[in-house]
């Protein structure tokens, strides 16, 4: 099975979302390398349809706003690891599946 292109930017973006916000102390910047690589991966997705395109960012949103609360029961890296292991698990399905590689 081929990974598509835009899965390493939903593990980029989670992850090098929160190492920035944390390490330079400025959530501002941690939220512009977020917004970054959701944008790049987006637009990978555009070609595959609205409904691909709104459900994989409403799932690349949705393990941003759920590392937060897993971080109060797990820390906060493995949290940031769980999600963005979901989320990219996601995605990449998602996109076999939509693009008959599965």
């Amino acid at each position: 099975m081929t990974i598509d292109s835009s899965v390493p930017f939903v593990a980029a973006g989670l992850i090098g979302g929160y190492a920035t916000a944390r390490y330079t102390g400025r959530r501002e910047l941690g939220g512009v390398v977020l917004a970054a690589a959701g944008v790049a991966a987006g637009m990978s997705w555009r070609s595959r349809g609205a409904a691909v395109t709104g459900g994989l960012t409403a799932a690349y949103l949705g393990a941003f706003g759920a590392s937060h609360p897993l971080a109060k029961k797990l820390g906060a890296w493995p949290s940031v690891l769980a999600v963005t292991a979901a989320a990219s698990a996601t995605t990449a399905g998602v996109l076999a599946a939509v693009d008959g590689k599965q």
